[in-house]
């Protein structure tokens, strides 16, 4: 969840009215916010940086610290923030974006041509401009952090999309969107005054502290995607850094900005929004002026979209996802609150959805907007229409009892990994990986979890050679599940519940695992009996010492195995003394 910080005066100003610290927390509540933190941009580098010295020339001026919903990119910003908040206070009217041509007769608008080469790289791109924009310091930081927030959340570190801004009076369309090889490529980056190629660049940013975690995105494409003007200027070389020459000011009047990308959907989200916040502060509010994309197959479109959309909605059905019983007329009320409504019918309200509202995507998105306008801690609090009583579920409720009860017995009871290596389970275990029905990971990051664990011995067998320096005997026990492939089960594997546990002592002590079945079974009521209990019968396993392994059966059926394991088996698990281990699926006795 993205967190905005906003300087308190600066937001009571906007907002017209001034709260107390408690007052301002339920006021974000009620809108579905959270007052996170109140600081100082002092405090926060002291906070950060561990030294006073550091801060000592920071402002002291109250921020607020805001958690913002990570799907809500309107808020990301000083200024759709106090949108927002005015409109929930019922202060203004949803404002209506609208994109406009350039101004004057016959001036075509900006257009920017998009190249085949950038399908190497980085295929897609959209623009648009802000005209008569007036920036102060205030807003121009607000600007600046509002890419650097979408950046990091939808634009997934710009790997997904990469704004450029730049002052368009210093520049000369039509620009041009290519892909070049890094030595073609010559510019002076932002706030530097050397000229560097592509292949400079890297090297020279190799080192920076906040531009080093985006080269990864292109260093090794034989091309960099670059934007330039029609005098060849260089605009960007997204999605690391902008050039020099256009970079914004405070007394830029018009930005044209950019958005690379991989996903088309993404830039145009970034791009309606960046331009719908910063709008506020053009001459005529809420005007964009659109600019022509030619695509690669030569398609020309309109950027930004700013579209409206309609959805409408069931009274009746909302008011049952909620818990309410409002009428049409009240609940056109609570919307309106947060989105445009009106009410088509006894039963339906018309929602007007906004080009800043991309989160809503379902009708169920605008139930949530009518709780916040009727205010969560107000919806009533009712039983469910059908009763249920809760209890633990049966197979937990077991396994709790015995844990309790194994460790009463005198062994400790070990927490192992659920993922395992395919030696693991299989070459330790003197078996072939083959004929074992283990569920394998797609794209294992180590070869220490490649496969869900078939057994749990290997988990505890791994717990005793890092405990070798232990005083003996070593008992330990596990109840956990291991996961079994099976072709009959809905998703292609099953979990099993087993018991596991091991004696390590300087002789394999059989009698002593054997005497802890017992007891396990002597609890569960189960008796020994060849029909209705459980019983051993020898059987062969390479795990285990020949001669020293049998089954434990429960009504005839093979439950698990009890016996003495193989010294191969303690040699590839860097054991040297000699183990005896029982291990049985539970689930039989739930």
């Amino acid at each position: 969840m993205p967190t905005v910080g906003v300087k308190r005066d600066l937001l009571f100003k906007a907002l017209g009215k001034t709260y107390t610290d408690d007052e301002f927390q339920k006021f974000c509540f009620e809108f579905g916010l959270e007052l996170d933190e109140v600081t100082t941009e002092k405090q926060m580098i002291t906070k950060e940086q561990g030294l006073v010295e550091a801060a000592k020339d920071a402002s002291e001026e109250i921020i607020y610290r805001i958690d913002i919903p990570a799907n809500r990119y309107d808020l990301l910003c000083l200024e759709g923030l106090v949108m927002g908040l005015q409109v929930f206070m019922g202060k203004i009217k949803f404002p209506r974006f609208t994109k406009v041509g350039p101004v004057g007769k016959g001036v075509a608008p900006q257009k920017l041509i998009v190249t085949k080469a950038t399908a190497q790289i980085r295929p897609f791109a959209v623009a648009a401009v802000l005209r008569d924009i007036t920036f102060t310091k205030d807003s121009y930081d607000s600007f600046i952090d509002l890419q650097d927030k979408l950046h990091q959340n939808i634009c997934r570190k710009r790997t997904l999309v990469a704004i450029g801004t730049h002052d368009l009076d210093k520049l000369q369309g039509p620009f041009t969107f290519d892909a070049k090889s890094p030595k073609d490529i010559r510019f002076v980056p932002l706030n530097q005054e050397k000229a560097m190629t592509g292949e400079e660049l890297m090297e020279f940013y190799s080192t920076h502290a906040q531009l080093k975690t985006y080269l990864p995105i292109i260093r090794d494409s034989p091309v960099y995607p670059v934007i330039y003007d029609a005098n060849g200027v260089v605009l960007s070389l997204p999605p690391i850094i902008n050039g020099d020459h256009s970079k914004i000011t405070l007394q830029t009047k018009n930005v044209f900005i950019e958005c690379t990308a991989t996903d088309l959907t993404k830039a145009r989200i970034v791009l309606d929004t960046l331009v719908c916040m910063f709008s506020t502060h053009c001459a005529k509010q809420f005007t964009v002026e659109y600019c022509e994309v030619v695509s690669a197959s030569g398609e020309t479109k309109q950027y930004p979209d700013l579209a409206f959309r309609k959805e409408t909605i069931s009274v009746a059905e909302t008011n049952a996802y909620i818990g309410l019983n409002e009428s049409a007329e009240k609940m056109a009320y609570l919307l309106n609150r947060l989105l445009p409504t009106k009410q088509t019918a006894p039963d339906t309200l018309e929602v007007e959805v906004p080009p800043t509202r991309h989160d809503i995507l379902h009708a169920c998105d605008i139930y949530e907007d009518v709780a916040i306008g009727y205010g969560y801690n107000r919806i009533p609090k009712t039983l469910p229409a059908k009763m249920h009583i809760a209890k633990q579920y049966p197979l937990n409720k077991l396994t709790e009892q015995l844990r309790e009860q194994i460790a009463q017995a005198g062994f400790t009871e070990g927490l192992t990994f659920t993922l395992c290596s395919r030696d693991d389970i299989a070459t330790k275990m003197n078996a072939q990986i083959d004929q074992i029905p283990a569920v394998h990971i797609a794209n294992p990051k180590t070869l220490e979890f490649q496969v869900v664990r078939t057994t749990l011995i290997p988990g505890l067998l791994k717990t005793l050679a890092a405990n070798r320096k232990m005083p003996l005997p070593l008992k330990l026990f596990e109840v956990s599940d291991v996961v079994l492939a099976d072709g009959k089960s809905e998703v292609g594997a099953k979990n099993e519940r087993r018991v596991c546990a091991i004696n390590c002592n300087k002789t394999a002590g059989f009698e002593v695992v054997h005497g802890l079945l017992d007891r396990v079974m002597q609890l569960l009521e189960v008796p020994w009996d060849r029909q209705t209990g459980y019983y051993l019968q020898a059987c062969d396993d390479p795990a285990y010492f020949p001669g020293r392994c049998a089954s434990v059966l429960y009504k005839g059926a093979a439950i698990g195995r009890i016996g003495v394991l193989h010294p191969t088996v303690l040699q590839a698990f860097e054991l040297t003394t000699p183990c005896s281990v029982v291990e049985f699926n539970m689930e039989y006795f739930v």
